[in-house]
């Protein structure tokens, strides 16, 4: 009979992953509501710069690594993807959309990551997954169809411009997968996109705007919170998990952005919203319960069985979001 150290350890092995995937679409929601409320609105470019680049520096200097042979491209594809183009663009639908529907625009990522894999991993959608983001992308069409406030044509479409930018780069680091670690690979992929967006704001921003020490403060929490530990723990999430389980968890990203506009800017929720809140939650349920009991005994057999030997073994990370 199980005892209650085993079956802890059971679930914890089977929950722990999932949860560190989850602190990133956490992280990213927030920024719709710290980007309007503190951020300026006229350097979209600027700002996103200012986002990307002391984040891919800090950690750069944490890992203390250079991309090597394929990397290097590999870092310039992943790092336009993931963070030069889509930080421009949530940037700019922050600014032109309430960070509730901004934030509820992302019920398509499921559906376009679990499209990606499929086409590029061919990582065919379980049922369950498949089941799990229909619920949840009803859920987030109620929210965002019941929704108080203009809807910018503009910022729309930057919403899901960013999407797909970000489903095709997270598929594609899940490819190019050769166990380098994920925290250098995100190290390197925000500083590529930091750099490319610094060159593209000196070029059509002029100089950078001036930054009140209230504006500092709001950088520097969407710099390093939510975007190096965000990314970080969300490309982690990929690592270890299925891809279509890791799009559903995504859908975090705009309950958390609905919470702040409703807790904090004083912006309102409807019933039907509420119950698309509902729907999120509980189709990130429906994708983390039991997703198979061969996957279950896998995670089991990692747990206390060592990982194969291989030329970058000594090099991975270690701890929870490794």
């Amino acid at each position: 009979m199980e005892n209650s150290s085993s079956r802890v350890l059971r679930l914890w092995s089977m929950a722990r992953w999932p949860l560190v995937a989850a602190i990133g679409p956490i992280a990213f929601g927030s920024t719709y509501w710290v980007t309007r409320e503190f951020l300026p609105s006229d350097s979209p470019l600027w700002g996103s710069a200012m986002r990307a680049l002391p984040a891919g520096i800090v950690l750069l200097l944490g890992v203390r690594r250079l991309p090597r042979g394929a990397w290097w491209w590999r870092s310039i594809v992943l790092g336009t993807l993931n963070m030069g183009l889509f930080f421009c663009l949530v940037y700019v639908a922050a600014q032109l959309l309430p960070s509730s529907v901004a934030a509820s625009i992302t019920s398509v990522a499921p559906l376009m990551i679990a499209a990606f894999a499929w086409l590029i991993l061919h990582e065919k959608p379980t049922p369950r997954v498949l089941i799990g983001s229909g619920v949840g992308a009803a859920g987030v069409l109620l929210i965002v169809g019941t929704a108080t406030g203009r809807l910018d044509i503009w910022g729309v479409a930057a919403s899901f411009a960013s999407m797909a930018m970000s489903a095709l780069g997270a598929i594609l680091m899940k490819r190019w997968n050769d166990g380098t670690p994920v925290l250098t690979v995100t190290a390197w992929q925000l500083l590529v996109g930091g750099i490319e967006l610094t060159i593209v704001a000196a070029m059509f921003e002029g100089a950078p705007p001036a930054v009140s020490s209230t504006e500092l403060i709001a950088f520097a929490y969407v710099s390093l919170i939510a975007t190096a530990l965000g990314f970080f723990c969300w490309f982690s999430g990929f690592r270890h998990l299925p891809a279509g389980v890791v799009g559903v968890i995504g859908l975090l990203n705009p309950v958390t952005g609905v919470a702040l506009g409703v807790m904090i800017s004083g912006e309102t929720l409807s019933a039907l919203q509420l119950l698309g809140v509902g729907l999120v939650l509980g189709s990130i349920a429906l994708v983390n319960t039991r997703r198979s009991g061969t996957e279950t005994r896998r995670v089991r057999t990692e747990a206390i069985e060592p990982a194969p030997s291989s030329p970058d073994h000594g090099l991975r990370a270690r701890g929870p979001c490794a």
